[in-house]
């Protein structure tokens, strides 16, 4: 399977914020809350701070093995755990959630991007090793989230009655159902029983989400060395732990992201405020907020509470029972890893840009933040559309109004602008303000309400003009919907709704393969990757 690839800037496409776009550009006001440019310079610098830390290795490898024990490992993510050990290791590190099925498309890109970087970096820096990790936040329990996903532009969600942390969550018949409904749907594409098979073999009934999850990303991945960290563990949270006892007893992080999001500009949008303690209590089937009323610690919406002395045993105990939340998560994940580049998206390195505060609070290394790298596939017959409809695909990005009134203006037969008899309208006003102010000069004033309202009623000719002539091209507009609808489902970008599966059941493993030969590394921009069939 062969794709032609071209770039474009992500500002050029007009689905990222500004605070987004301002990180990408290096602008000053953005200066203050990271440490480190997305530049060859910036991963040399984040490398030097990141050898002051003393990363738990040994924690690390052990924990690793662990996750591993009794799966299937690709020699080369056998390799990359040992680097794990040495010093000279360094981790380029993606997270996402479990979602089920994967969730998005974006998913992928994350991780081939980490995948990439760790790659290029190698040559960069040969002395060094650099290894891809994908960090599963399972304890999320937003199954409103996670529980869905969109095959073909339908939407296919999850109905379970399961509770608390999503990857603790076990796949039950009624996924199974999602998964075999779906089947119905994309088996009959090339490698759609190929597809299937694998998802119904990593999903099988009574696994949880994690564990699935964990499959699933191994066969797709693990060819390419990744490895993946379940941070759900005990052990690693007991390195956590004096983190955790700082935010219990001083609630320190939410007054410094208060400050940070306060010395941000005002067109910048907060992503995460935080709150008074930004843990929960991880237990059974509950993953619940931590809230301090007066002496005692509760667990909202459960009969949990403790004194200060009692929640202080109980992570001395049971330190796996505490999962940071969307402030404190990134601290846990850069301390247990010796890592120097986190790729995330859009959402992600706006919240990470907030942390910094956090970080020093904690003396954990700020990595370099990597915006993850973004694709639009466009396959054959999109692209044969397109063509027939006179448009390039970059052009594709403006909205359908835009591209519409583009199209009948260069194919209508007449003449639909009144450029030329504006501006003689304004020459001619212009005369007769000059002859009337001659005779009297209040008269010019009038002139001018007389030029505005004739100016005015042209413009209102014109647009009335533009309307009826597209009543004329109702094909075309017909098509345009259709390209539009294809490549930006619910007017977003591909790769936040769709779903992977009908675009492997369609290429198979040779979709992944040129994602992967296309992913970039710190170039920064958005990939649009055409099919060649």
């Amino acid at each position: 399977m062969d794709f032609i690839s071209t770039r474009t800037t992500y500002e050029q496409t007009g689905f990222f914020s500004t605070i987004i776009l301002d990180y990408l550009e290096g602008k000053e006001p953005l200066r203050p809350f990271y440490c480190h440019p997305v530049t060859t310079a910036g991963i040399k610098a984040s490398m030097a701070q990141r050898r002051k830390y003393p990363t738990d290795r040994t924690l690390l490898v052990s924990s690793l093995k662990e996750n591993y024990s009794g799966a299937e490992l690709s020699d080369r993510t056998k390799k990359n755990i040992e680097l794990l050990a040495s010093e000279n290791t360094f981790t380029i590190t993606t997270a996402h959630q479990p979602n089920i099925f994967t969730g998005h498309l974006y998913f992928l890109y994350k991780i081939l991007h980490a995948i990439r970087l760790a790659e290029s970096l190698k040559r960069e820096f040969p002395e060094n090793d650099f290894v891809p990790v994908y960090y599963m936040g399972s304890e999320d329990a937003d199954l409103d989230e996670l529980g869905h996903v969109y095959v073909n532009g339908t939407k296919h969600a999850w109905q379970t009655t399961q509770t608390g942390a999503v990857g603790r969550m076990k796949v039950d018949k009624a996924l199974v159902r999602m998964l075999d409904a779906i089947a119905g749907e994309i088996t009959v594409l090339p490698h759609g029983r190929e597809i299937i098979g694998l998802m119904k073999a990593c999903y099988t009934e009574g696994a949880t989400i994690e564990q699935a999850t964990f499959r699933l990303v191994n066969a797709l991945f693990g060819v390419y060395g990744l490895v993946i960290l379940l941070p759900d563990n005990p052990k690693l949270k007991s390195a956590f732990a004096p983190v955790t006892r700082k935010e219990l007893q001083e609630g320190f992080s939410h007054g410094l992201v208060a400050e940070t999001v306060a010395a941000f500009s005002q067109a910048y949008k907060v992503q995460a405020g935080g709150r008074d303690i930004n843990l929960f209590y991880l237990r059974d089937d509950i993953r619940e907020r931590i809230e301090k009323e007066g002496d005692r610690y509760t667990v909202i919406n459960s009969s949990y509470s403790f004194s200060e002395a009692e929640i202080l045993e109980e992570l001395n105990r049971n330190p796996e029972r505490f999962s940071p939340n969307v402030i404190l998560r990134p601290v846990f994940q850069e301390m247990i890893l010796p890592d120097i580049a986190f790729i995330g998206g859009g959402g992600e390195i706006a919240y990470w840009l907030e942390l910094k505060k956090v970080f020093e609070a904690t003396n954990v290394p700020f990595p370099v933040l990597v915006l993850r790298n973004s694709f639009m596939v466009v396959d054959a017959n999109q692209q044969e559309l397109a063509r027939k409809l006179g448009l390039g695909v970059p052009e594709l990005f403006k909205t359908e109004a835009d591209l519409l009134n583009r199209l009948v203006k260069r194919d209508s037969k007449h003449q639909l602008t009144l450029s030329n008899e504006l501006e003689a309208l304004k020459q001619f006003y212009e005369q007769l303000g000059s002859t009337a102010a001659a005779i009297d000069i209040t008269l010019q004033r009038h002139t001018e309400v007389l030029y505005k309202r004739a100016h005015d009623k042209l413009e209102v000719l014109e647009k009335k003009m533009l309307r009826a002539e597209k009543r004329k091209f109702e094909a075309q507009q017909r098509q345009l919907h259709k390209l539009k609808q294809q490549l930006f489902p619910n007017a977003n970008l591909q790769e936040r709704i769709d779903n992977f599966m009908p675009y492997y059941a369609r290429w198979g493993k040779a979709f992944i393969e040129s994602l992967y030969a296309n992913s970039l590394a710190l170039e920064q921009q958005f990939v649009i990757m055409e099919s060649r069939q």
